[in-house]
């Protein structure tokens, strides 16, 4: 198992290999039957923080099955409700596989790389916020550069950067979830 990937956002083929991965990486979750829930972080507020509810707004009616997305444009999950938004996923399943999804600063060579992490997201940590540690598995797009002025970047970053990620990250998913719904349907079928 790879405990850690990363691709460029603007490569053609991104999407597929965040696909790929998260098809390898996640079979054993899906063969358990375990749901998973992709928990879009962030604000629509600030440019750079944006990544996450507009990867959960491209999502929002692809739950399928065992999977299910939260935190959109409409209704992100942010510094401020985090904590409950937990609480409500974790009434609401038996044992979820989270997988939190956020902007993220980073070097100049990585601005518009997606890295997937087998290990908890740290939100709010760009703007020293102690928030609670989210998710099995963490899925960031490097949006711009850290400095000592995190929150006037984040608030300065490029919206292309930012749609070029969401994109990339949010077909790679829909691809992952179209290939584990087509999978099980068809193992059903053989029962």
């Amino acid at each position: 198992m790879c405990d850690t990937f990363n691709v460029n956002s603007s490569s053609f083929t991104a999407c597929l290999k965040i696909k790929n991965y998260l098809l390898h990486e996640l079979q054993p979750i899906l063969d358990d039957n375990r749901p998973i829930i992709f928990v879009c972080i962030g604000s629509d507020r600030s440019t750079g923080d944006s990544l996450g509810p507009l990867v959960g707004h491209k999502l929002q009616y692809f739950s399928k099955g065992n999977i299910h997305v939260y935190g959109t444009l409409k209704d992100p999950i942010h510094a401020k409700n985090i904590v409950d938004s937990l609480d409500n996923i974790n009434s609401n399943f038996i044992n979820p596989y989270i997988i939190a999804i956020d902007s993220c600063l980073g070097s100049l060579n990585n601005i518009g790389k997606v890295f997937i992490q087998k290990k908890p997201l740290l939100p709010g940590l760009a703007l020293n916020k102690k928030l609670p540690p989210v998710g099995e598995m963490s899925i960031t797009g490097i949006v711009n550069i850290s400095s000592g002025f995190d929150f006037l970047v984040l608030q300065n970053t490029r919206l292309h950067i930012v749609m070029n990620l969401a994109d990339s990250i949010s077909r790679g998913i829909y691809y992952f979830i179209l290939n584990s719904v087509n999978k099980t349907a068809k193992s059903q079928q053989y029962v």
